[in-house]
């Protein structure tokens, strides 16, 4: 079929406008659609980075990594261990024993918090229309998040199974 025919109106479909190539054209574009915030101009182009990028591309491989460390957490605690009924302070204090298990929960806590502040991070920026609001639920999201992995990490790398 030829270029011309394809364009062409069809005999007797009653359209003797259209041109078949879909609703809009140059008679009827395209809405253009803005963007929310205009780009500013207080960041000179040199010292920008790509750290959406860099988000975006962290947020897939920590996506990855901790689909792995959850079901195979999953398998081996709860299949594997003798279920849920099994799981009790001298079950953590015998797993943390050994830097295996310390390192697998570590990197469990670390990859979620950061996967989970980073996610939190994106819809901050797209729902939060103030700056000053941006930037206060940023301000809170960064804290807990820092807060909660020193805490964890405190808690997988000095946590005594003799407490009294």
């Amino acid at each position: 079929m030829s270029t011309q025919t394809a364009n062409a109106p069809s005999e007797g479909s009653g359209d003797s406008g259209s041109s078949g190539s879909g609703p809009y054209s140059v008679d009827n574009p395209a809405p253009l659609i803005t963007p929310p915030r205009a780009r500013t101009t207080r960041t000179p182009k040199a010292t920008r980075t790509n750290f959406e990028l860099y988000g975006w591309l962290f947020m897939r491989l920590s996506g990855i990594v901790l689909v792995v460390l959850v079901l195979g957490h999953l398998l081996i605690q709860l299949v594997l261990d003798g279920g849920v009924t099994k799981i009790g302070f001298a079950f953590v204090a015998g797993r943390w024993a050994s830097p295996f298990w310390q390192v697998w929960d570590l990197l469990m806590l670390w990859l979620a918090m950061l996967h989970g502040a980073n996610g939190l991070r994106t819809v901050i920026n797209d729902y939060a229309e103030r700056d000053g609001a941006r930037l206060w639920l940023k301000m809170l999201l960064y804290t807990a998040t820092v807060f909660t992995v020193l805490l964890g990490t405190l808690v997988i790398f000095t946590f005594d199974p003799n407490i009294r």
